[in-house]
């Protein structure tokens, strides 16, 4: 499963708002208001989950689950080092998402 806290700071990793997550994944940005305002695991029909998780790991999030290896051992979220984007992509997550709009 995936927590509103993880879709916060794979979004801030990937320096994207609401708009653009909503995009990447194909859901509504009220869906990614309602998932981002869950207190703790994230609600939501199994379709929307799917679509938001494979989103954040295409952009190249990696889903941590509670008890799996991590320094914190924790859940939480980190940027994978074996992403395949180019230099530029790395230093301006804009340039992979297109520009944020106003």
């Amino acid at each position: 499963m995936i927590t509103a806290m993880q879709v916060r700071a794979a979004r801030a990793l990937l320096n994207i708002d609401q708009r653009q997550l909503a995009a990447l994944s194909g859901l509504s940005v009220p869906t990614i208001q309602r998932m981002e305002a869950s207190e703790d695991m994230i609600r939501g029909n199994v379709d929307s989950l799917v679509r938001l998780t494979t989103a954040l790991k295409k952009a190249g999030i990696e889903l941590i689950s509670e008890g799996a290896a991590s320094q914190g051992g924790g859940c939480g979220v980190r940027l994978n080092a074996s992403r395949t984007d180019s230099d530029e992509s790395r230093r301006n997550p804009s340039t992979r998402f297109g520009p944020r709009a106003a």
